[in-house]
């Protein structure tokens, strides 16, 4: 039979497949396939610098190019845990396994992924402000949103080119699209893919459209600390002053975003001094990443003004 180490090697593996396999944001943690990640809260991410393209010489052939890569170091800043009790009595050694995946999943489904979503989306929104890469006032309706969204995808196009985006809409937006006949004669069905997880999903000029519940897509989240009075449930809850995002379009290579369960603890009932139970402490670093120079490729618009 596993002991204790071995349970919690194999949850953490599991809880971090979920992750990107639920959350309607886990797609961005493919773009950090090249940071480095040595446990703790802090990653490196690659910054690459390269000179760009002089005459050639039939004499002296190429002009000679540097190209630099660097590491800049960022630090985790959601730094997130819980501790749970498993009573002996309702729980023993042979289905404590079972039991334990089924409560520690239910809890990231519930409770973890909408975070970690809402966390992300409130993040790219807030920066896309402050770097005029997001639109106000804007309350969508069948008679222009298509129009609206066309225009922020082709001011991408005329920046960068026709490349990959992702389109992220709040759920109630999705919905003025599929709803009208006209509208969703426009949108396609495209494969998308997030880990190993592959899902078909309505797109419009070949950029998947990614629905999220409108909760989780506010620009500003209060992530309650689970102690101080009024706050002890945890969780999150928008701020009094967050505005709605209607949607987020992106390059599908821009947010670098890491998730790692860091880490599980399992304490068996005669090792827990606390009481009569199984005790797991579940921790759970995570935040997302964009490169300055990508928001010229980024378009986010707002239901309120800005201002």
């Amino acid at each position: 039979m596993p002991n204790v180490l071995e349970y919690a090697k194999i949850f953490q593996q599991q809880l971090d497949k979920q992750v990107v396999a639920l959350a309607t944001s886990g797609w961005m943690e493919a773009n950090a396939g090249l940071v480095k990640y040595n446990g703790g809260n802090e990653v490196k991410i690659p910054i690459i610098d390269m000179d760009g393209l002089g005459d050639y010489d039939r004499t002296n052939g190429f002009v000679e190019g540097s190209v630099n890569l660097t590491y800049q170091t960022k630090t985790l800043t959601q730094d997130r845990g819980r501790t749970f009790q498993l009573d002996r009595m309702d729980v023993d050694e042979t289905n404590f396994v079972a039991t334990a995946a089924n409560v520690m999943g239910e809890f990231q489904r519930v409770h973890v992924i909408p975070e970690i979503d809402a966390y992300r989306y409130s993040k790219i929104a807030t920066e896309a402000i402050a770097k005029n890469a997001a639109v106000g006032e804007y309350t969508p309706s069948a008679d222009d949103i298509l129009t609206k969204l066309k225009e922020d995808i082709y001011a991408i196009y005329d920046v960068a080119g026709e490349i990959p985006l992702v389109i992220t809409m709040n759920m109630t937006v999705a919905a003025i699209l599929e709803n009208s006949t006209e509208l969703s004669k426009q949108l396609s069905v495209i494969d998308f893919g997030a880990g190993e997880v592959k899902t078909k999903v309505k797109g419009i000029d070949g950029n998947p459209i990614i629905k999220v519940p409108s909760s989780r897509m506010k620009t500003k989240y209060i992530f309650r600390d689970g102690k101080t009075a009024g706050q002890e449930a945890g969780g999150f809850v928008p701020d009094t002053s967050a505005k709605t995002i209607n949607w987020i379009i992106c390059p599908k290579s821009a947010p670098i975003a890491v998730s790692k369960t860091d880490k599980i603890r399992i304490f068996e009932p005669d090792t827990n001094q606390r009481a009569d139970a199984w005790k797991i402490d579940y921790r759970k670093y995570h935040d997302l990443w964009i490169k300055d120079n990508q928001f010229k490729a980024i378009r986010v618009n707002i239901k309120e003004a800005l201002a």
